[in-house]
C-alpha cells in the first residue's frame, strides 16, 4: 500500500481546493457570458428584422396602393388600351420597387372580341417594356396570380415563382381583383397585379447581417425558401423538405411555427450543414412570409471561447506555480516532522532509551518535539506500573473464572435430571451479564412423589451477588429437603436466615414450588418474584396467580402463603428472572412481559429445550448489539401426568 507524506497530502487539499474554486468562477462566468451574449444576440437580431421588416412593409404597403388605384380606376372607366398602358407606366416611374405590372383581364371582357388581353409592362436595363400576356403557351387565367384573387375576391400576395414567359425573373405578385357592372350585375372583369423583384428583397435581407457572422433568409407562408446563401434552395426547397431530409423534428416544429406567423428565438442542434445554430425568426405580415437570421453557434460563441482557452492557460500557470510554492513551503515544514517521525518509530518498537534530536524551535514542531521528550520519560512509568497492574489484573480474572465455574456447579446442569421419572420433565438455563452473577435456579427430589424447583434474582450484579446467591441457595437446599415441609415455611426460615447480619442491605426475590409428580398437585409460594407463565397444553399461555410476599433478606418477621393448584397432563410451567422481561435494545425499549407471552405462544408445543432456546434467541434478537444488562435465567417444568 502505498504511503502518502503530510506534504503531498497538503498539495493535493490546496490544488484540489483552488482548482476546484477557479473551475466553480470558470463555469458560472462561462456560462453567465454564454447567456449574456445570448440575450444581446436576440435583441440585436430582433432589432435587425424588425428595420428589414418595417423597411419591407413600407415599400409593399406603397406597392399595394398601385395596383389597387388602378383597379378602382378601371371599375369606372372606359377601358381604352394605350391610355391603360401610360397610366401603368407612369405609376411604375414613380415606384422604383415595382419591378412589374399587367392588367389581366378575363376572355373577351375588354372588347368582347379578344380573349387574350393582358398589358405587362416591366423593367428591363432600366428601361420600361411591354409585351402582352395571354396565349396558349402562357395560359394567365390558370396561374395563380389570376386564379387565387379572382376566387377569393380579394387583393393577395402571391407565393414566389419565376416568372417565365414574363418578366423572366424570381418575382412575388400582389393582385387586385376589378369588378365592372353588366347589365346592373357586379362581374369580375380581371385582375391588377404588381410585381416585385426577389432580387430587391434579396439585397434588404442580405444587408442585415455580415456574412462572416451569420445569414439571413426568407420564407414563404408555405416554408418555401424565398431568399437563401444556398442558392439552390431558393423556389426549389423548404423548411420541411429540410426537415424530412435531415428527420429533425426540432426543425419541422420551428417551420410550423414560422408559417403560422409566429416570432421566437431557438436554437438547433442538427441543421442542413449538420451544425448547432441559432435562429431568431418575425412575420412580414404583408406578405405572410417570415424572415429570420441564423447564427452559427461556434461562431456566436468563438470570442467567449477563446477567452475561456486564455483563463485555462492562465489558471494552469497559476496552478503550476501554487503547486511549487507549496512543495517549497510543505517540505520546509515537513522535514523536522519526518525526523521525528522515524525517532517515533523506534519509541513504538520499545525502544524507550532513544535520544529524541533537541530542537530550538518555538512553534508547533518545537512544541510537539518537546510533548514527544515528556511522553516517552511518562511512557517508561507507565509500562512499569502497567506490568504491576496487569499482574493483578490476571490474578482477579483468574479468581473470577474460578468463581464462575465454582457458582456453575452449584446448579443443577444435567438435563434430563431424572431420567427414570417419566411424570414430569424440566429444564433450565442461565447466562450471567458478567463472568459471576445473582441469579439462581434449583430442583430436587424430596421423596419419591415430591420435586422441589425455586428461581431467584439477588439485587445487583458482581460477586457480591455471586456470594448472596450461594448463600441462599444452600439455605433453600438445606430447608427445603424435609419432608412434608410447605413453600411458606421454606421462605419464613430463608428470610429469617437472610436478615441476620445483612448490614449490606442485599435481598432476593424468589418463587418456589413443591409438585407431587403422582397427583399433579401444585403447592408453591412468592417472594417479590415474576410471575411464572401457565402454558396449558391447548390454549393461549396466561399468568400464573402467586400469592403476595415479600422479598427475602429485608424484614425478619415477614410472612409468606403457600398456594395451591393441579397441573394437568401436557401443562407446562416457565420460570423466569426479570433479565427476560427487562432486556434493553439500543433505543431503550424493553423486550416486555408481552413479548414473552407472544413467544412463548409461537412454540408453546415445542420441547422444553426448544421453548427455552427459542425465549432466549427472541430476546438476542430483540436486543441486537446492545450488551447484556442483566443475568438472564428460565426455567421450565412439564407435567406429563403418570405414564
Amino acid at each position: 500500500m502505498i504511503k502518502h507524506g503530510l506534504a503531498f497530502k497538503l498539495t493535493r487539499v490546496i490544488l484540489s481546493c483552488t482548482a476546484f474554486i477557479f473551475l466553480a468562477a470558470f463555469g458560472y462566468t462561462y456560462l453567465y457570458s454564454r447567456d449574456q451574449l445570448l440575450r444581446d444576440t436576440q435583441v440585436n437580431a430582433a432589432n435587425l428584422t424588425l428595420a428589414a421588416v418595417n423597411k419591407i412593409e413600407t415599400t409593399l404597403n406603397g406597392i399595394e396602393k398601385v395596383p389597387t388605384y388602378v383597379a378602382r380606376s378601371l371599375a369606372t372607366q372606359n377601358l381604352e388600351d394605350l391610355p391603360l398602358q401610360r397610366e401603368m407606366e407612369n405609376f411604375l416611374s414613380t415606384n422604383p420597387e415595382i419591378f412589374g405590372s399587367a392588367v389581366a383581364f378575363e376572355p373577351y371582357a375588354f372588347d368582347g372580341k379578344t380573349l387574350y388581353y393582358a398589358p405587362y409592362i416591366f423593367r428591363e436595363r432600366n428601361t420600361l417594356k411591354r409585351i402582352a400576356l395571354g396565349s396558349s403557351q402562357y395560359d394567365y387565367f390558370h396561374l395563380d396570380w389570376y386564379q387565387i384573387p379572382r376566387e377569393l375576391g380579394r387583393a393577395v400576395w402571391s407565393e414566389p415563382y419565376f416568372d417565365e414567359g414574363g418578366g423572366n425573373i424570381p418575382m412575388a405578385t400582389y393582385s387586385v381583383p376589378f369588378y365592372r357592372y353588366v347589365d346592373n350585375r357586379r362581374t369580375f372583369t380581371g385582375v391588377v397585379t404588381a410585381d416585385i423583384s426577389l432580387d430587391w428583397l434579396l439585397d434588404i435581407v442580405a444587408k442585415l447581417i455580415p456574412e462572416q457572422t451569420g445569414y439571413a433568409f426568407l420564407v414563404s407562408r408555405n416554408g418555401v425558401f424565398v431568399i437563401h446563401p444556398n442558392k439552390h434552395y431558393i423556389l426549389r426547397e423548404s423548411v420541411f423538405s429540410i426537415a424530412e431530409a435531415l428527420d429533425n423534428p426540432e426543425l419541422r416544429r420551428i417551420g410550423r411555427h414560422m408559417t403560422r406567423g409566429g416570432e421566437g428565438f431557438v436554437s438547433i442542434t442538427r441543421n442542413y450543414a449538420s451544425q448547432k445554430i441559432w435562429i431568431y425568426y418575425a412575420p412580414l405580415p404583408s406578405l405572410g412570409w417570415s424572415m429570420g437570421i441564423v447564427f452559427p453557434d461556434e461562431i456566436l460563441f468563438a470570442e467567449i471561447q477563446r477567452l475561456n482557452r486564455v483563463k485555462l492557460a492562465i489558471g494552469a500557470a497559476g496552478l503550476s506555480v501554487l503547486f511549487f510554492a507549496i512543495i517549497f513551503i510543505s517540505g520546509k515544514v515537513t522535514r523536522p516532522l519526518r525526523v521525528l517521525a522515524e525517532t517515533t518509530k523506534e519509541i513504538s518498537r520499545g525502544n524507550l532509551d532513544l535520544d529524541i534530536p533537541p530542537t530550538a524551535s518555538q512553534d508547533e514542531v518545537g512544541e510537539l518535539t518537546r510533548s514527544f521528550r515528556d511522553m516517552q520519560t511518562a511512557l517508561k512509568d507507565y509500562i512499569s506500573d502497567l506490568a504491576e497492574t496487569t499482574a493483578a489484573k490476571e490474578r482477579i480474572e483468574s479468581e473470577l473464572k474460578i468463581a464462575h465455574t465454582i457458582q456453575m456447579s452449584f446448579l443443577p446442569k444435567k438435563f434430563p435430571p431424572f431420567p427414570e421419572k417419566q411424570e414430569f420433565e424440566i429444564f433450565a438455563a442461565l447466562e450471567p451479564a458478567r463472568e459471576v452473577g445473582g441469579d439462581l435456579y434449583d430442583f430436587f427430589l424430596i421423596d419419591n412423589e415430591h420435586l422441589f424447583f425455586s428461581i431467584g434474582d439477588v439485587s445487583g450484579k458482581g460477586v457480591p451477588a455471586a456470594l448472596f446467591m450461594a448463600v441462599t441457595k444452600t439455605l433453600i437446599k438445606g430447608i427445603g429437603s424435609s419432608q412434608g415441609i410447605q413453600p411458606s415455611e421454606i421462605l419464613n426460615a430463608v428470610n429469617a436466615e437472610l436478615c441476620i447480619d445483612n448490614e449490606s442491605c442485599m435481598f432476593v426475590t424468589l418463587f418456589c414450588g413443591i409438585l407431587n409428580f403422582r397427583t399433579g398437585d401444585l403447592r408453591f409460594t412468592n417472594a417479590g418474584h415474576n410471575p411464572p407463565v401457565l402454558v396449558p397444553a391447548e390454549g393461549a399461555p396466561r399468568w400464573l396467580e402467586v400469592p403476595p410476599g415479600l422479598i427475602l433478606g429485608i424484614m425478619e418477621d415477614a410472612s409468606y402463603d403457600t398456594s395451591l393448584m393441579t397441573l394437568k397432563p401436557g401443562e407446562t410451567l416457565l420460570l423466569y428472572t426479570d433479565g427476560i422481561t427487562e432486556a434493553m435494545n439500543e433505543e431503550k425499549q424493553l423486550f416486555s412481559d408481552a413479548a414473552l407471552l407472544e413467544t412463548v405462544s409461537s412454540c408453546q408445543s415445542s420441547t422444553l429445550e426448544e421453548l427455552i432456546s427459542s425465549v432466549l434467541t427472541s430476546v438476542r434478537h430483540f436486543v441486537g448489539q446492545e450488551p447484556q444488562s442483566d443475568d438472564i435465567t428460565i426455567l421450565a417444568l412439564r407435567y406429563r401426568g403418570r405414564p
